[in-house]
């Protein structure tokens, strides 16, 4: 009976430590009237999702290194966009990316007003409008792109 009576007592207690840890969401109140999301908001990133032609990974990324490599670091140096990443892995299907090339930016405002902030970078980097369309032109025989996504960075509390 008090070996049954101790086990009890030691399983309320274990439960009592850990209860006090969890909150409902109804009774948990921001500190600084802020809010009480789980979250810390983090900078805008948006993901390009490409697939490249079987064999021709190495052609992609030779091209881009003389394109859109010169464009993201006078970005960077302008302070349009924090940081850029590529990366590159197995596709597992015939419809998904094998390389995703990722871009930071500041918050969703930096958004605004992209276009305008970006013509003069792209026509110094990469000439005029139809060279432009050129080189998009003949990137289409090795790659296509499968999609693009904006999503925010966030940060556990």
């Amino acid at each position: 009976m008090k070996i049954q009576a101790l086990a009890i007592v030691a399983l309320v207690w274990g439960l009592a430590g850990i209860c006090p840890g969890q909150s409902s969401p109804s009774t948990t109140t921001p500190k600084t009237g802020g809010s009480n999301a789980p979250y810390n908001e983090g900078p805008v990133w948006v993901l390009s999702m490409i697939k490249t032609k079987a064999g021709l990974d190495d052609e992609y990324f030779k091209q881009i290194t003389g394109t859109v490599k010169p464009v993201y670091d006078e970005e960077k140096k302008q302070k349009i966009i924090l940081d850029y990443k590529i990366l590159t892995g197995e596709s597992h299907g015939r419809d998904e990316a094998n390389i995703i090339i990722m871009v930071e930016y500041a918050n969703m405002a930096a958004l605004d007003g992209l276009r305008d902030k970006m013509d003069p970078i792209l026509a110094k980097v990469m000439g005029s409008e139809d060279q432009r369309k050129d080189m998009a032109v003949k990137r289409l025989d090795i790659r296509e792109i499968l999609g693009t996504r904006t999503m925010r960075e966030v940060t556990l509390k």
